[in-house]
């Protein structure tokens, strides 16, 4: 049976990742294969390169892969890069949006990836992994980019899959799901792929094409009472444009009436593709909130990226959300083309009318955007291709009318009285005044922190033996937690107990002495042995 290592790469805590989608539907695609998948993450594990070589020396893959995006497309491909000199006769594969539209760069900067799955992978992948190992034959699976020499070999691109309801569901048995329980952020789905829209930053329309291919509503269904059964509550639909079929949008609502499923759920939509009856019918059936990309305040520099929506529509779109009820969230970008002091003024101005939370983000010419292939034709110079800078929360772009440091200004200042009232409210809390509602925010921040270090650097793994007993081990491993992430010993002992009582956590006794751990997680025999061992 060919055996399959599949590689979620480090990505911040703090960008609230979600159990990685793509990846998933990657590990599915090669179970449905026959494969033997495995599913190395190290989102919610720590990544070292030790670790990763004790993993796959007990795994022994005859395929590895990954998939990234821009921001963690180096730290990915140095785990490839590990992984060839532990796995030599692996073949390894990359995928995802950065590689696929940056081909030659990859291939001739990371020798030890042979090949890349270019754009929508799972039918690419099912064929690779009945003949990855006749190197003759890969030029006959489209959607493939590969070394061949000293040339690269690119097969002709793979039409998109029509039938998405043929897909397997995402296998995300083979995650540690516990852990990104714990983490408590939204557990992604798509009900459709495609965006027919023609921004200049975005990737959405190459990637996944115009064309609005769409799950039926009882195969969604399906996924989400699966999701539901693992625990997850909280959903977020990451479609390109949920709302781009309002009929669809009704069917899906009606779907998850009739099966009288209770969660709560958010989207990406589009200022023009929302009315009342439409968010209204989303919100009863469990939608908490919405999100626009508005991108700027400015008429000109809408029709300049291409976004197709008028301000008007932002403003009508803004207030019909908190008619209704429903949480709404407006995107804007600063540093688009001819960006100026003016036009941000205007974003400021229009974020200010919408009523609405909202965020700026700077522009990030990924690889395969419009706006990056044609710069020539923009006002706008490219500062860094270092790829740990795409992250969109710090200018790397310049128009003619400002500099980086103004535009990095800009969004420090808008953001600065968002600042001033989370500190005021960690006063509030440390002097007794604070609401209900402060101390929410504020404890729940902690919590998240404390759970981010547990997570980041596998605290729970590394506790020593601990007393049999479950009140002198909480005690005894609050009291080492407490010296390892500078929290206290009573905060990280209720913290470790609500993990316990949700289940996320257990608790094991044994000869003795007692040992925490994430639920369900088994460490591959191999690797425990040397562990002891050492």
């Amino acid at each position: 049976m060919t055996r399959v290592a599949l590689i979620a790469p480090p990505y911040p805590l703090d960008e609230c990742p979600s159990p990685p989608l793509g990846l998933c539907y990657a590990a599915a695609a090669f179970e449905s294969a026959g494969a033997d998948v495995h599913l190395l993450d190290y989102i919610v594990r720590e990544y070292t390169p030790e670790k990763l070589r004790d993993e796959l020396t007990a795994i022994s893959p005859d395929i590895i892969g990954t998939s990234c995006v821009t921001m963690n497309f180096k730290g990915a491909a140095a785990i490839l890069t590990e992984a060839r000199a532990t796995c030599p006769d692996a073949v390894i594969l990359m995928g995802g949006p950065h590689a696929s539209f940056d081909i030659d760069n990859t291939l001739a900067t990371y020798p030890a990836i042979d090949g890349i799955v270019v754009g929508e992978a799972e039918e690419t992948l099912h064929e690779f992994a009945k003949l990855f190992h006749k190197r003759e034959s890969w030029k006959t699976i489209a959607g493939l980019a590969f070394r061949h020499g000293s040339t690269i070999v690119r097969t002709p691109k793979r039409e998109f899959l029509q039938d998405l309801d043929a897909l397997p569901l995402p296998a995300r048995h083979l995650l540690p799901l516990a852990r990104y329980k714990a983490l408590g952020f939204p557990v992604s789905i798509i009900t459709g792929r495609g965006c027919p829209n023609r921004c200049i930053f975005c990737l959405g329309r190459k990637m996944v094409g115009f064309h609005v291919r769409q799950r039926s509503p009882e195969r969604v269904a399906d996924e989400i009472e699966s999701l539901l059964s693992m625990g997850f509550t909280t959903i977020n639909i990451a479609d390109d444009l949920f709302t781009a079929s309002r009929k669809r949008v009704f069917a899906f609502c009606r779907e998850i009436k009739k099966r009288g499923l209770r969660f709560n759920w958010s989207v990406f939509a589009r200022v023009n593709t929302v009315d009342e009856e439409l968010l209204r019918t989303m919100m009863e059936t469990g939608c908490t909130s919405v999100s626009f990309g508005i991108e700027s305040g400015n008429t000109d520099m809408l029709k300049r990226v291409r976004k197709g929506i008028t301000i008007t529509q932002a403003e009508e779109a803004a207030a019909l959300c908190r008619k209704v009820g429903i949480r709404a969230h407006a995107s804007f970008i600063a540093g688009l083309p001819g960006e100026t002091r003016e036009t941000l003024k205007e974003s400021a101005a229009l974020k200010d009318r919408l009523k609405i939370e909202y965020g700026f983000h700077h522009l990030a010419p990924f690889p395969g955007t419009t706006v990056r292939e044609h710069m020539a034709d923009y006002d706008l110079t490219l500062h860094t291709d270092d790829w740990d800078l795409y992250d969109a929360d710090q200018a790397i772009v310049s128009t003619s009318h400002l500099t980086s440091a103004e535009l990095d200004a800009f969004v420090q200042e808008d953001a600065e009285p968002i600042h001033r009232a989370w500190e005021a409210a960690k006063a509030r809390c440390q002097n007794g005044t604070a609401s209900k509602d402060d101390e929410m925010m504020v404890l729940g921040n902690r919590r998240m922190h404390l759970i981010f270090k547990l997570l980041r650097r596998d605290l729970l793994d590394t506790l020593s033996p601990l007393p049999e007993g479950l009140k002198k081990a909480l005690h005894s491993a609050a009291e080492t937690l407490a010296g390892l992430t500078g929290e206290t010993p009573d905060f990280a002992e209720f913290t470790l107990k609500d993990l316990l009582e949700r289940g996320w956590v257990t608790f094991h006794a044994d000869h003795g002495t007692g040992q925490f751990g994430w639920a369900n997680e088994t460490p591959c025999p191999e690797i425990g042995h040397r562990k002891k061992a050492g």
